[in-house]
């Protein structure tokens, strides 16, 4: 549901505001954390998660959001994101977005690793008791330290030159005042009203559009590209959560037992994204600006992206193969072969999305925004479905079928990116007609 909400929460606060969705949501989380705490039975403790899910949902987000500079472009994103895109200025914004982003990738993994510790050390409920004294600090925190930020300035202007006003001999007189005069007047004329501590906790905004804000993203399916970046990133979720899932299984069981340091066969995650993380930086836009510079064209086309991501998709798709078969032969050394295929994972899901939104920025500008709130949503019920299965399918058949699977699957999104490289203006031509001006 993290992904999944979003279809409810998007539109809800581009509508009543981002305050009172992201305190209510905080709110749902943390009293889901208390519920999960206290269940006695795996239906209670799965209803409990259900929701929590729910809750975090609006700080999900999509690793490319980075690139974003437009506070515009940001507005029908998922929430957390919009509060960073529009607190920062233009030149702020990549940086902000980029800390963000490498934290909202690591952070599960992190949590895993930690998730050991608690549980080995203080018991199963006590991972979720830690999550309430977190997301009770954070409820605080953000009622008192995060006003609206989807803010419309109400200005109300009085001329102050009464040869503005007239007609007549006056035009003649107001024709002659200097620019800067009329910008001086201009700037002086708007009155603002101070906004003050009480009034920035105010929880109630209202922009209109309800409806419009709620079926905008489900009309955006119709577009083959983002079709193409759904599966990408949900390939690429997906196995990193099964991995995530499965792997301190395994290295819970001999001939590893770690013990309470299983949650480490997931460092290899975050050294991936890392490396994923500034390899793209530094890659990206410095590819298609030297392709452009050579070939000595204005414009590229946005298909000149797709390529680019490839060796990421490749990469995750032997990543998943690789911890399939490590894990299907333990050996005391064998953890070294299951870190590295998480590693793999890792990098490809840190470039080949972030490859992907760029594509979708670049061919389909005016609807980009609600192009990323139904591929988020998308992706989080196609990589559900691989994690719901994925435990009883290891214990069951071992990792080796299921992974080659995942790892088969991943592969098939990878091999559709050639159609779209080869075919994809035409496709932009033949649905240019569903895309606003």
């Amino acid at each position: 549901m993290m992904g999944a909400a979003n279809i409810l929460w998007v539109p809800l606060a581009n509508t009543f505001g981002r305050r009172p969705i992201t305190l209510f949501n905080i709110l749902l989380l943390t009293l889901c954390s208390v519920w999960a705490a206290r269940a006695t039975s795996f239906g209670s403790l799965l209803a409990a998660r259900f929701f929590m899910g729910v809750g975090v949902a609006p700080a999900d987000t999509s690793e490319s959001l980075r690139s974003y500079q437009n506070v515009s472009m940001l507005k029908a994103l998922l929430v957390a994101p919009n509060v960073v895109g529009e607190i920062y200025f233009a030149h702020q914004r990549g940086k902000a977005m980029g800390f963000y982003t490498v934290f909202i990738c690591i952070g599960p993994v992190l949590g895993g690793i930690a998730g050991g510790y608690i549980a080995g050390n203080l018991g199963l409920a006590w991972i979720h008791w830690i999550n309430v004294i977190l997301s009770g600090i954070l409820l605080v925190a953000c009622f008192l330290l995060v006003p609206e930020t989807l803010y419309v300035r109400e200005v109300s202007t009085q001329a102050t030159d009464p040869a503005l006003d007239k007609g007549g001999k006056d035009e003649d007189a107001a024709s002659s005042i200097k620019i800067e005069d009329i910008t001086r007047n201009r700037t002086a004329s708007g009155s603002y009203s101070e906004l003050t501590f009480l009034r920035s906790l105010k929880l109630y905004t209202y922009h209109g559009n309800l409806f419009q804000n709620f079926v905008s993203p489900w009309l955006t399916l119709r577009l083959p590209g983002v079709w193409l970046v759904m599966f990408w990133y949900a390939g690429l979720v997906g196995g990193v959560v099964t991995i995530s899932t499965v792997g301190p299984t395994l290295a819970a069981q001999p001939p590893y037992l770690w013990g309470n340091n299983a949650g480490l066969i997931l460092v290899g995650g975050i050294v991936g994204a890392l490396i994923g993380a500034v390899v793209t930086g530094l890659s990206a836009d410095r590819i298609v600006t030297t392709k452009k510079t050579l070939q000595g064209e204005e414009n590229m086309e946005p298909e000149t992206r797709l390529p680019i991501a490839l060796p990421g998709l490749v990469l995750a798709t032997t990543g998943l193969w690789t911890f399939g078969f490590c894990a299907q032969s333990p050996n005391p050394h064998m953890w070294i072969g299951m870190q590295f295929g998480l590693g793999m994972l890792s990098f490809g899901l840190m470039q080949a999305p972030s490859i992907g939104f760029n594509y979708i920025i670049d061919s389909y500008a005016s609807v980009s925004a609600d192009c990323f709130v139904v591929v988020t949503c998308m992706r989080a019920i196609i990589s559900f479905s691989w994690t719901f299965f994925a435990s009883g399918w290891v214990d069951s058949a071992g990792p080796a079928i299921p992974f080659g699977v995942f790892g088969g699957l991943m592969g098939l999104f990878t091999l559709f990116t050639i159609p779209q490289w080869l075919w994809g203006k035409r496709t932009r031509i033949a649905t240019a007609a569903w895309i606003p001006k």
